[in-house]
């Protein structure tokens, strides 16, 4: 496809405009003014327009020319994202990473670390995919992951220890359990419907289900929260996610005699292992990174 006007006229147009006339265009793109005049014409004839009207000892743009200038902007942008991009491709750089996460792994965090990313990576895709339980690894088994934060490192596979997610069980204030006013047992939460995340991958793990009489599967542990919240049930979630809700006192921990806290060592897996791009081990420093700042931060408050 042959376009009328170069790249360089564009520029030209826009140089005039953003700089205020023909001179300071020139100067600002290293060339002569005639140059600049000599662009500007040529485009106005290729195009069949004019793009600018003398008015008194000035260029200004007509109605057409400033449609034409804006245009020419977003032109003129895109052109030097895909230098930009090709640039960052050339050097080895991966065009695009893909994230899956588990659930469980407090997501300001992630999100944290893909900004710090993507400013200095503009041109990478980032695909991020959060899923629960088993449909961690299965991502890595598929190849549908660059990156997987799970709680279980599939065989043949390396994960680095990323953090400990503590789960604490709780219910609304107003929940029956906490009514009975006494320690509670095994046998006291098998009576009440218990709220469950259902299993993301194809295996339809059950992991942490007591086996009450009553049950609420959900798919999101959001949704699942928020169920607590109005008293659906009771569960066991990670301190980190309701942290706002047993501050306000929306959900309240339930006083067990025993197994009223677990914890879940999370891992970070590189599907790749030591192969995988500079991008992605980029991300990954990035994500520990922050990881590491929300443990000295916690630590901080404590002491």
């Amino acid at each position: 496809m042959n376009t009328l006007v170069t790249l360089e006229q564009w520029q030209a147009l826009v140089a005039v405009v953003d700089n205020g006339g023909y001179a300071m265009a020139a100067e600002s793109m290293g060339k002569s003014q005639s140059s600049i005049s000599y662009a500007i014409q040529k485009l106005e004839t290729s195009l069949s327009i004019q793009a600018f009207k003398i008015e008194g000892r000035k260029a200004a743009l007509t109605p057409a020319g400033r449609t034409l200038y804006r245009r020419a902007k977003v032109l003129l942008e895109e052109a030097q994202q895909m230098e930009s991009m090709a640039q960052q491709f050339s050097s080895g750089i991966e065009a695009e990473i893909k994230i899956v996460v588990d659930t469980l792994f407090p997501q300001w965090v992630l999100l944290d670390a893909i900004q710090d990313f993507m400013t200095e990576n503009p041109m990478t895709r980032i695909e991020l995919k959060e899923t629960v339980l088993s449909g961690s690894d299965e991502a890595l088994i598929n190849k549908e992951a660059d990156i997987v934060i799970s709680g279980y490192v599939p065989p043949g596979f390396l994960g680095d220890p990323l953090m400990q997610v503590t789960f604490h069980a709780v219910a609304a204030p107003n929940h029956p359990l906490h009514q009975l006013n006494r320690t509670l047992d095994y046998q006291d939460l098998r009576l009440h419907r218990q709220l469950v995340v259902k299993d993301s991958g194809s295996r339809g793990t059950d992991s942490g289900w007591l086996g009450a009489q009553q049950r609420l599967t959900l798919s999101h542990i959001g949704t699942s929260i928020r169920s607590a919240v109005i008293g659906l049930g009771y569960a066991w979630y990670p301190a980190l996610k309701i942290k706002n809700e047993l501050d306000s006192g929306k959900l309240k921990a339930l006083p067990l005699a025993s197994g009223s806290e677990r914890s879940v060592e999370l891992y970070l897996i590189y599907r790749e292992g030591s192969y995988a791009g500079p991008a992605t081990l980029q991300l990954g420093a990035l994500i520990n990174q922050k990881v590491k700042q929300v443990y000295a931060f916690a630590n901080s408050q404590i002491s």
